[in-house]
């Protein structure tokens, strides 16, 4: 994999940290193209950005106990979680129309003779990573069309951070038009999760989604006693009911082993179409879609995004993990809705 690294960070700064105050560490693996986070020298998630990828993820995430709250498949199956959607893979952000190119549905599983149809964000240059309090990570990728075309440029820096027990982690994306860009309306974005088996919303009936390639993927009936997962958004919807709504933050939570774990999203005010629709699936989805205004409204509205080349928009991102005996409350999530809006860690 060809990218380029240019880590600047202040000598001074170096110097005047500790050992015990880099509570947030970023680790960098050469071979495996990663770098792991780690809080308290405990595993967090990495940040995997490999020529294999359709996309740079952050795969796996844990909670502070330890567990997994990401699925496995494709890369680590678990036996008997679910294998539907390939593309589904840790934590992303990209889209399912660009000019005509699905970013969102690419993975290894698209036959040759389609790949003409689906776009690729890849990694260019790794501007930062930062330990300390909070640990920090910065980068520069370009979305690109199957000849190679830049679409985007993107920059993205996460910061990843730990506060009253819960883990957290805050995305900041800009995405610069390389030439002009639409987002057409589409369901399928933008920033995605898909969560472990556990926390899968009970489901008795097989069903059957279809992109808007016309591909459809069958997600097969829940039968086992694992998953047990609920919804809550900020709109006082709950379960599958969440799906299409809009609300400022939504929140997954359920049992993983012995603890409840809560995995809170929260929307930005600054972000294209806030409060944003909520693209979350019962079987594990949980993404936030600012654009796919006509899928989620019937048809009552469309938004269609476009960019001239050379602008830009920002989105902003905060995912907050949690575990413990009992699920996020209302106050605790409503001071982390606040400090992000007021840019907080």
């Amino acid at each position: 994999m060809q990218y380029r690294v240019e880590v600047t960070v202040g000598i001074a700064f170096l110097l005047s940290l500790s050992v015990a105050a880099q509570k947030v560490k970023v680790i960098q693996n050469r071979e495996h193209e990663s770098f792991q986070v780690t809080i308290e020298g405990r595993p967090f998630t990495q940040f995997l950005f490999s020529d294999t990828l359709p996309k740079p993820v952050l795969y796996p995430i844990h909670a502070s106990n330890g567990r997994a709250i990401t699925r496995g498949f494709p890369i680590t199956p678990i036996e008997g979680e679910p294998t539907d959607h390939p593309h589904h893979l840790g934590l992303w952000l990209n889209y399912g129309d660009v000019n005509g190119l699905d970013f969102w549905n690419n993975s290894s599983t698209i036959p040759v003779e389609k790949r003409g149809g689906y776009g690729t964000v890849r990694m260019e240059k790794l501007l930062m990573t930062r330990d300390g309090e909070t640990g920090g990570l910065e980068y520069e990728a370009y979305w690109v069309g199957p000849d190679g075309r830049r679409y985007l440029h993107e920059r993205t820096e996460f910061t990843f951070g730990e506060e009253g027990g819960a883990w957290y982690i805050d995305r900041t994306t800009m995405l610069k038009a390389e030439q002009p860009v639409l987002f057409q309306d589409n369901k399928e974005g933008m920033l995605g999760l898909r969560v472990c088996h556990e926390l899968q919303i009970p489901a008795k009936e097989t069903k059957k989604y279809t992109d808007a390639n016309g591909i459809v993927t069958t997600v097969t009936a829940v039968t086992d006693m694992v998953a047990n997962g609920n919804y809550l958004a900020s709109n006082g919807k709950q379960g599958d009911e969440v799906w299409s709504s809009k609300a400022s933050w939504c929140m997954m939570y359920g049992k993983v082993g012995a603890d409840s774990v809560s995995i809170l999203i929260v929307d930005h005010p600054s972000n294209v179409g806030y409060p944003t629709h909520w693209h979350a699936r019962g079987y594990g989805l949980f993404a936030a879609n600012p654009l796919g205004v006509k899928v989620f409204t019937n048809g009552r509205q469309t938004l269609n995004h476009s960019l001239k080349q050379g602008e830009s928009m920002t989105v902003r991102y905060r995912v907050v993990v949690a575990a413990g005996p009992r699920v996020l409350d209302a106050g605790r999530i409503q001071a982390w809705e606040e400090s992000f809006a007021k840019g907080r860690g």
